[in-house]
């Protein structure tokens, strides 16, 4: 099936033009990410609590913010979850600042002293009542044969913070609760039907985990494609995928959108699907060098000529999976919107790179050698 007729665009000429606009496309996002002090990360990645309650009728969201700011919680990020007929509510905290700060003031605490004596002395710390002493009292012990409980004097940071995120989050829900039911009564009663926490290990661990998932990708496909074509479309491939990966994640920020999981899935995605297309075009192009060998043909012309007989394919192929996303990115709800946008970016993109970003850069390092 044929999109366009025969096209004789010339795309390497056009690439001054492409790299003017790649470049404005990712000095955007950084600006973005800088003035934003860096990407706006969910709770997968910094720890704390989700939590969705159910309404007997849709709430006023302003309300809940009102009630919530009541009991010290107006960070707190409100928005309705699913469709709106479900009358849903999801609230989220960010939780491991609150958690580190104390946990740093016990360990300052404890080094200045050279070791608890008693658990008492826990009341001498800074902000120890943002999750109360009674709370921590019971978890803890300076005993050193003490069962069932952690030894404040050998406890480590990490370990320490995730207790007490987890005694905040406890108090978290039942604040929040608490305040909504104040707020709606019997007007409009709710149940919470669920309850996330992401404590600072795991979210650290995720991060970690996430960055090093998107490095290894990059690599295995530098490996894979100088070794089935050469290493010059390798590293157009690599610069293609890193220029689409940079400009999804500007515009993660320039959407306000939060990174989670699902939308470090949806980068990776873009890294295969944006891949794919850069690969079919190569494979025209090592074609066309081979049947145009003996012509003396230019390289430019070579590389324009399987550009334009890829170009029905690729245009076909990125439209049917554009408008998938966007119906999903419609009405597929609040939690996968970020995940959807992000696809959506990608598959612009990637389908711009691979004609305007790899292959120009397969074309000037040819040049240079």
């Amino acid at each position: 099936m044929q999109f366009f007729g025969e096209t004789k665009i010339d795309f390497i000429g056009l690439r001054k033009i492409a790299f003017v606009i790649s470049a404005i496309a990712i000095a955007a996002g950084v600006i973005s990410l800088i003035v934003k002090g860096g990407p706006g990360l969910g709770l997968d990645f910094t720890g704390g609590i989700e939590v969705h309650a159910r309404f007997e009728n849709f709430p006023s969201i302003s309300q809940i913010r009102q009630a919530l700011a009541k009991v010290g919680l107006g960070r707190a990020v409100i928005q309705q979850y699913g469709p709106r007929s479900e009358n849903t509510v999801l609230v989220r905290y960010h939780m491991e600042r609150i958690s580190e700060d104390i946990a740093t003031g016990i360990i300052d605490y404890r080094e200045k002293k050279g070791g608890f004596e008693s658990v008492e002395e826990l009341k001498n710390v800074p902000a120890i009542e943002g999750v109360g002493y009674e709370n921590l009292a019971a978890i803890f012990t300076v005993e050193p044969q003490a069962e069932g409980r952690v030894n404040l004097n050998k406890v480590d940071r990490e370990t320490l913070t995730s207790i007490i995120q987890e005694v905040n989050s406890r108090q978290m829900v039942s604040r929040i609760e608490q305040a909504m039911k104040e707020q709606f009564g019997e007007k409009n009663p709710f149940e919470i039907i669920s309850i996330n926490l992401i404590g600072p290990k795991v979210s650290k661990e995720l991060q970690r985990s996430a960055i090093l998932a998107i490095i290894f990708a990059l690599i295995g496909m530098l490996i894979y494609i100088a070794w089935r074509f050469e290493f010059r479309f390798a590293v157009g491939a690599v610069i293609a995928l890193i220029h689409d990966v940079v400009i999804s994640v500007g515009a993660l920020s320039l959407g306000g959108y939060e990174f989670t999981l699902p939308v470090i899935a949806a980068l990776l995605t873009i890294v295969g699907y944006s891949l794919n297309d850069t690969i079919v075009i190569y494979d025209r192009i090592r074609e066309n060098m081979k049947t145009h060998r003996k012509r003396k043909t230019l390289i430019r012309s070579i590389l324009n000529l399987s550009i334009n007989q890829s170009l029905s394919r690729t245009v076909i192929t990125s439209l049917t999976t554009f408008i998938v996303v966007l119906v999903l990115f419609l009405w597929g709800g609040q939690p996968l919107r970020a995940f959807t946008f992000t696809l959506l970016v990608g598959v612009i993109v990637g389908t711009y790179s691979s004609s305007f970003v790899a292959t120009p850069v397969v074309y000037i390092w040819g040049k240079k050698k």
